[in-house]
């Protein structure tokens, strides 16, 4: 799951950065076996860092890999963490150790019903929990899973899906599964899904599949090794492109006396503030722009 090369050395500048999950595109996986990754991870470029007990560990290692962890968020550290599936032997026993930490929030692998959400939440009550769903029986229930009471974001397991349907990797063949998530995501009122992983190091590659994401209308994606980190952020912000457009659309609204003319007005308002309000919440826009722009109130405008 991790790149077993040596880390590269780290910046002491470079304290990293968090930002709120609602928002958070890169979703960064570390393997809890490996505790010398764990400060370079955290000065990476990841949104979000998700110390990964699951899949990156064998069985024999789960407990000393769970105590590497908990040391490390007892040293201060409030950082995510992927915990063993509903009904797995180490399941309790990964709670029960984190409930005592400064525990930033927790990505629940192999979730196939409302159950393994909730049964999490009650033994975790007030931290967030990403459903990460990974089988054809999560998917059929994804909209329950959705609403159900705990369920903060969706996340797509690409690789345990693929195997376990048999589906291959061509983006065309996903298609129906990220369509789903983003449809159970926006019924459930959640924040947009988060996308699998991406193998593999080429950028081209990577960047190229942090526009599928984008354009499934997913807005997070997990990373499986630092670099992948600012390739994902930039590819799941606003571009320039976009940027520009909410600046001139705003502009022209506002010298034709910014009143509403028509309908299309109203969805263009909404999507030019979407597009503004992100750039500010990543820090890609320049001071210049940072005009406050609040649309008329409306019935139908949300984002």
């Amino acid at each position: 799951m991790y790149d077993t090369d040596s880390p590269t050395e780290i910046d002491p500048s470079d304290i990293g950065s968090r930002i709120d999950p609602v928002l958070a595109r890169s979703w960064l996986l570390v393997n809890g076996a490996q505790p010398e990754r764990f400060e370079h991870a955290s000065h990476s470029r990841a949104d979000i860092v998700v110390f990964d007990i699951e899949d990156a560990v064998a069985p024999k290692d789960k407990d000393s890999a769970r105590e590497n962890v908990v040391r490390w968020m007892n040293d201060g550290h409030s950082d995510w963490v992927r915990i063993n599936g509903f009904g797995t032997p180490w399941w309790a026993a990964d709670i029960d150790a984190l409930a005592k930490t400064s525990l930033g929030g927790i990505m629940l692998a192999m979730v196939e019903s409302v159950d393994h959400v909730t049964e999490t939440a009650r033994r975790l009550p007030d931290v967030p929990i990403v459903a990460l769903v990974e089988t054809a029986r999560g998917l059929e229930r994804i909209t329950e899973i959705a609403a159900a009471k705990g369920t903060f974001r969706l996340a797509f397991g690409i690789g345990d899906f693929r195997r376990d349907t048999g589906f291959g990797e061509n983006p065309s063949t996903l298609a129906y599964a990220r369509s789903r998530f983003t449809i159970a995501a926006k019924a459930a009122n959640l924040p947009s899904a988060i996308d699998g992983p991406t193998v593999g190091s080429s950028a081209l590659k990577l960047s190229e599949a942090a526009a599928v994401s984008a354009e499934f209308g997913m807005t997070g994606k997990i990373c499986l090794t630092p670099d992948q980190c600012a390739t994902v952020n930039e590819g799941l912000s606003p571009s320039q492109d976009e940027i520009s457009w909410a600046r001139e659309f705003f502009a022209e609204f506002e010298a034709a006396g910014g009143e509403i003319r028509n309908g299309s007005d109203l969805p263009r308002i909404a999507r030019a503030t979407k597009i503004l309000d992100l750039a500010r919440s990543y820090g890609i826009t320049s001071s210049e722009y940072d005009d406050d722009h609040r649309p008329p109130p409306t019935d139908t405008f949300h984002y």
